[in-house]
C-alpha cells in the first residue's frame, strides 16, 4: 500500500488540485451539488476571501504517489481567538477517499501545523469563508441534497473525524417547511403583535443599500449571543463583503428588515432562492453554457433557504420573529415555492430552535462542529 504523503499547496496547480479533487470524489453521488469552481477559487485567495485576511492559513494536499486522494484547509481566526480569549485553530473543506489513513495523515498535518504556532486546540469544519457556507459535518440527513450554501458529505466522514479523537463540540440544525402548510391563524397572530407592540416589517430597499447595511450591522450587534463558541459579530467589511457575493443571487422580496414605528431597526430574516436546484445542473462551470443553463434553471426554482433571522435582545418575546418567519414564507409563496428551510441553527440557541418548530419546521438535517484539544 502507497504510503500517504501531507504537503501544503503553494503553486497554482496545487490550487486546482485542491479545488477540483472533490468533483472527482463525488462524481458518482447522486445528492452532492457541485459548487461553481470560480467561487471555489475565491476561497483559495486572501484578496478575495476575508476570513484568510484574519490570521495564518494554509491549503494542504494528500498524496498517494502521483494522486491527489485528500485535502484539508486549516488557519487559525485571530480576530475570533482575541474576542473569545483562546488559542484554537480551525480546519475546513476537509474531502478524503474513503482510506482512514488519508485523514489521519491530513488531520496530523493540521495538528502539527497548529502547535507549531502555539496552539491549544482546534474546531471545524469551518466555514471556508467565515460565513454561512459549508459550515459543519453532516451527520444526519444523508437521504435528499443540501441546500443553497449547505454541506453535504459521506456517512464515513464520521467516522474518520470521531476515529481519531475529535469530539462534539455543539450541532448545528436545519428545519424543512413545507410552505403550503402555513396556518392562516399565524398570519392573523402576526398582526395582532405587529400592532400591539409597535414594528412593522418590510423587504430590503436595494436602492439605498448602504443604508440598509448599517441597520443590519445594528441589529446583528445588538442580537448576538454572546456565548456562540464559534462566532462573533461581522463587520461592516465581512458584511459588506458577504453582501457582495450573494446580491447578485438574491431577490428583495425574501429579505426582510422590521422596524420600529420610529424606523429603528429591531430585526433581519435573509433568505435566497435554492440556486442548488440549479447548481446541480451546470457541474461547476458557467463557461461556457453555463449561463445559458443557470437562467434557464434558476426560473424553475421551487423552494428557498432562510439563512439569517436575529433580532434585538430588547424585542425577544414580543412576535418580531413570528412575523418575519411570515412574511418571509408569504413572499417565498407569492414567488412559487412550495418549501423552506431555516437553518442552520446552533443547537443551544434554544428561543430560535423553539421558533423555528412553532413556525412549522421539521428537523431535518443536523451538521456537526467538532473539537479536539491537546
Amino acid at each position: 500500500m502507497a504510503a500517504v504523503i501531507v504537503t501544503e499547496a503553494r503553486s497554482r496547480l496545487d490550487h486546482e488540485r485542491f479545488v477540483k479533487l472533490a468533483y472527482r470524489l463525488y462524481r458518482h453521488d447522486p445528492y452532492w451539488v457541485p459548487p461553481l469552481i470560480s467561487e471555489m477559487r475565491q476561497n483559495m485567495r486572501p484578496e478575495t476571501n476575508v476570513l484568510l485576511r484574519l490570521g495564518p492559513h494554509a491549503h494542504l494536499l494528500a498524496w498517494k504517489g502521483r494522486r491527489v486522494v485528500g485535502r484539508l484547509a486549516v488557519g487559525i481566526d485571530e480576530n475570533l481567538n482575541a474576542q473569545k480569549c483562546r488559542k484554537e485553530g480551525y480546519i475546513s473543506l476537509f474531502e478524503a477517499e474513503e482510506d482512514y489513513e488519508i485523514a489521519k495523515a491530513l488531520f496530523d498535518a493540521a495538528v502539527d501545523w497548529l502547535k507549531e504556532r502555539g496552539m491549544t486546540g482546534v474546531t471545524g469544519p469551518h466555514s471556508p469563508s467565515n460565513g454561512d457556507d459549508y459550515r459543519g459535518l453532516l451527520v444526519q440527513g444523508f437521504d435528499s441534497p443540501p441546500v443553497l450554501l449547505n454541506s453535504y458529505n459521506p456517512r464515513y466522514y464520521v467516522d474518520f473525524f470521531e476515529r481519531y479523537g475529535f469530539e462534539k463540540f455543539f450541532d448545528r440544525f436545519a428545519f424543512y417547511y413545507d410552505l403550503s402548510q402555513v396556518p392562516e391563524r399565524y398570519g392573523r397572530m402576526v398582526e395582532v403583535v405587529k400592532e400591539r407592540y409597535g414594528f412593522r416589517v418590510d423587504p430590503i430597499d436595494l436602492s439605498r443599500i448602504h443604508d440598509e447595511f448599517v441597520d443590519i450591522k445594528k441589529i446583528l450587534d445588538k442580537s448576538w449571543p454572546e456565548e456562540w463558541p464559534d462566532m462573533v459579530p461581522p463587520t461592516l467589511e465581512e458584511i459588506q463583503a458577504e453582501a457582495d457575493r450573494l446580491i447578485p443571487i438574491a431577490v428583495a422580496d425574501l429579505i426582510h428588515i422590521a422596524r420600529t414605528h420610529q424606523g429603528e431597526p429591531i430585526g433581519v430574516a435573509v433568505a435566497l432562492p435554492d440556486y442548488n436546484q440549479v447548481l446541480a445542473k451546470l457541474g461547476g462551470r458557467l463557461f461556457p453554457l453555463g449561463w445559458a443553463k443557470f437562467l434557464y434553471y434558476r426560473r424553475k426554482i421551487t423552494g428557498a433557504r432562510l439563512f439569517i433571522l436575529m433580532t434585538d435582545k430588547d424585542w425577544h418575546r414580543k412576535g418580531v420573529s413570528a412575523a418575519l418567519y411570515h412574511h418571509t414564507f408569504c413572499a417565498a409563496r407569492r414567488l412559487g415555492y412550495t418549501y423552506g428551510e431555516g437553518g442552520t441553527v446552533h443547537e443551544f440557541n434554544t428561543k430560535m430552535v423553539q421558533d423555528a418548530l412553532r413556525a412549522g419546521g421539521k428537523l431535518y438535517k443536523v451538521y456537526r462542529i467538532y473539537r479536539k484539544d491537546w
